[in-house]
């Protein structure tokens, strides 16, 4: 049973292959991961940070299905200056699309220390940085609630999965977590 963390750089997609009419597109097939690892859920193109990579599906279940309560924790990048009535919104549930979103925690958070983006954000007005931390994972989601409450998403980053964080790694970068690491998360 092998779990990778990897820190997903923006514009590359969740997959080692591309999909019909995606071949410019970069894939995970550039980073050296083992053969045999598959995506434990995904992460949109346009946003970055942790994701993870098995062979078990057993673990890719236990990662991925919300009734194992795993938390994902995202820093969002908005446009605007988050008020106290979009943050309550943000954490009681929002009409997006045709479902109600579940609560949530969203906080305002000071400018977190991230590597730069190969292609850098330009806002149109003032920007906020907020934490929100889903137990679920709609396509889009995070994007799709900034935006019903006015703060649309300029940059994404998924920091953890439950215990697991991205720690000290950078963009492209991997780690195999150990038999051990992985049997503590399994008993989670």
């Amino acid at each position: 049973m092998r779990l990778i963390a990897l820190f997903k750089p923006c514009y590359v997609l969740s997959s080692f292959t591309h999909e019909e009419g995606e071949t410019d597109k970069r894939t995970l097939s550039e980073f050296g991961l083992p053969t045999g690892v598959y995506a434990a859920g995904r992460l949109d193109y346009d946003s970055e940070g942790l994701l993870l990579l098995t062979d078990d599906g057993i673990l890719q279940h236990r990662l991925t299905d919300p009734r194992y309560k795993m938390p994902k924790t995202y820093y969002a990048q908005v446009e605007g200056v988050p008020n106290e009535a979009a943050l309550a919104q943000l954490r009681r549930g929002l009409k997006i699309k045709d479902y109600m979103t579940q609560p949530c925690q969203a906080n305002v958070i000071t400018t977190p220390e991230l590597p730069p983006r190969a292609k850098p954000i330009t806002p149109h007005g003032p920007t906020a940085w907020l934490a929100l931390v889903l137990h679920e994972g709609k396509k889009r989601q995070v994007r799709h609630m900034t935006a019903a409450v006015g703060l649309p998403t300029l940059r994404l980053l998924r920091v953890a999965i439950g215990p697991i964080t991205l720690g000290v790694l950078q963009p492209g970068q991997w780690r195999e977590f150990s038999t051990a690491e992985i049997a503590k998360i399994m008993r989670r």
